[in-house]
């Protein structure tokens, strides 16, 4: 039997359908936050056609799975090859989302981020942009706290021995090298906004230094425009900065 009649066979068929799906499935997924971030999709819709990528790519590994025992029984070497591509680059694609989903249900679902509960730093340049979005311009209260200081312990204020000016320079060099937007600089306090990657989600932080006997004292609040649940995004975002601005602090010694 030749090369090219083996390749006809059921199992080559399967595994070649399986692919074009797979394909399929990661464009739909890929273009998603794109098409929302461009106005082409709702969130709804975008959210609609990244859920129906992971359905396809699921189907699609079970093509592979299906083209890969029809080769065994055949023993075809190359279709159960293709096979098995097929099946991990489906589970590859069906895992994005499912692990998003855990990380989901692991945090408490709130967006709003601080090191200080009891007087959060309050939104000043970025009042306007924040009354224009979903989510609210005012720190949400105690529940949001309570959820925060039981998901999120390690997020303090941070206390540096270091002046106040030379401090929000670090900060400051620290908040350019993430590519955030800056909406306003003063002696004591920094505004930006920082945006997602993929779905172009807006976050808003505000950064406030205040000088004491030991030192600077550095508070920080990362806020979400949009959603109930920032998926841990605010809370990672603020210890990145934090550990950020110290190895920058004692790099400058």
């Amino acid at each position: 039997m030749t090369t090219d009649r083996r390749h006809q066979g059921p199992a080559f068929k399967v595994a070649l359908v399986g692919g074009i799906l797979t394909t399929l499935a990661a464009l739909a997924m890929a273009l998603s936050g794109p098409a929302y971030r461009m106005d082409l999709l709702t969130l709804g819709n975008a959210f609609g056609l990244l859920r129906y990528g992971a359905f396809t790519a699921l189907g699609a590994a079970g093509l592979g799975l299906v083209a890969l025992l029809i080769a065994l029984v055949t023993r075809r070497a190359l279709p159960a090859l293709l096979g098995c591509l097929v099946i991990l680059a489906g589970g590859a694609l069906v895992a994005i989302p499912w692990l998003q989903l855990q990380q989901a249900q692991a945090v408490p679902p709130i967006h709003d981020i601080t090191t200080d509960m009891q007087d959060p730093p309050a939104f000043v340049a970025l009042v306007e942009a924040r009354r224009a979005a979903p989510n609210a311009v005012e720190y949400p209260g105690e529940m949001t706290a309570q959820q925060q200081r039981k998901a999120y312990p390690a997020i303090q204020p941070l206390m540096l021995d270091a002046p106040l000016e030379t401090v929000r320079e670090a900060a400051e060099a620290g908040i350019a090298s993430t590519g955030w937007d800056i909406a306003a600089v003063s002696d004591t306090r920094i505004e930006a906004t920082a945006t997602t990657t993929w779905f172009g989600f807006k976050d808003d932080v505000v950064i406030r230094l205040n000088e004491t006997d030991e030192g600077t004292r550095v508070d920080m609040r990362s806020a979400s425009r949009l959603g109930v649940s920032d998926v841990g995004t605010n809370a990672a975002r603020i210890l990145t900065f934090m550990d950020d601005l110290v190895r920058r602090l004692e790099s400058a010694d």
